[in-house]
């Protein structure tokens, strides 16, 4: 795996990863950037966000779950001395459908957040407090 960030401007960034696919990344205006696109820690939670729900609905579709959509909503703090770590980081799901189990939604959580997800166990093995939860919404 290989990705290429290429300044730009002030504190804007040109990301691109080894499939081709690119993203702009940047600062606030009091620190250098123009704000025109999300912050280098953003892009840790939303990268997060997106390898824990690949997985959940990974895992549903396999044990042929409704699913109708999932959102992973990140709440983080951050250490107040530099380097700013994270310190809590918690992932709520919130998973839509007809006739969702319980004990379906609650498996593909644990398993993401225990066994599959990348980011969020070498986060949880850095030192940072990972939770989870879940809310299931019937449509």
């Amino acid at each position: 795996m290989n990705v290429s960030v290429k300044w730009t401007d002030g504190r804007q960034f040109l990301a691109e990863s080894g499939s081709g696919h690119s993203v702009v990344i940047d600062g606030p205006p009091d620190h250098g950037g123009r704000n025109t696109g999300p912050r280098p820690m953003e892009m840790l939670l939303m990268g997060l966000g997106a390898c824990t729900s690949f997985d959940v609905l990974d895992i549903l579709e396999k044990s042929r779950a409704p699913v109708e959509d999932c959102v992973a909503s990140i709440e983080a703090e951050r250490a107040d001395a530099v380097p700013a770590v994270f310190t809590k980081i918690h992932v709520h799901f919130t998973v839509t459908g007809k006739g969702l189990k319980e004990s379906q939604v609650k498996r593909a959580v644990e398993l993401s957040a225990d066994k599959y997800c990348s980011a969020s166990i070498m986060l949880a093995k850095g030192g940072v407090d990972v939770t989870h939860s879940y809310t299931i919404v019937e449509s």
